[in-house]
């Protein structure tokens, strides 16, 4: 587990538009795409989003979302919760991963 690093919102946005916005909505009741919406992401429990079909390890994985699960699930979320749905790779970097929650924490509450 390493520090975060300070999140860039406007790289962050630019970030989730490329990589995250075909699946995902951050919006305020923005309808669930192939992900689920994450507008109130920080605080939430994992598999709860009224609505979205979440996969059995989603559901059951118990997860808090905040600062450092998120750093720790972007980075490789079929390896933080092994048998999700969820396709993407991951964001590698350190930076990126700051910067994309930068981004949701300014766009999700």
């Amino acid at each position: 587990m390493s520090a975060i690093p300070p999140g860039n919102v406007a790289n962050g946005d630019k970030l989730f538009k490329a990589r995250c916005a075909q699946c995902h909505t951050v919006a305020k009741d923005a309808p669930n795409k192939q992900g689920p919406n994450l507008y109130g992401l920080f605080g939430r429990k994992s598999g709860t989003v009224p609505g979205y079909s979440y996969s059995p390890a989603n559901q059951s994985a118990g997860i808090l979302w905040g600062e450092q699960t998120l750093f720790d699930y972007l980075e490789n979320p079929k390896k933080y919760i092994p048998k999700t749905k969820m396709a993407f790779p991951g964001f590698k970097s350190e930076q990126d991963r700051a910067d994309v929650i930068a981004y949701l924490q300014s766009s999700t509450a």
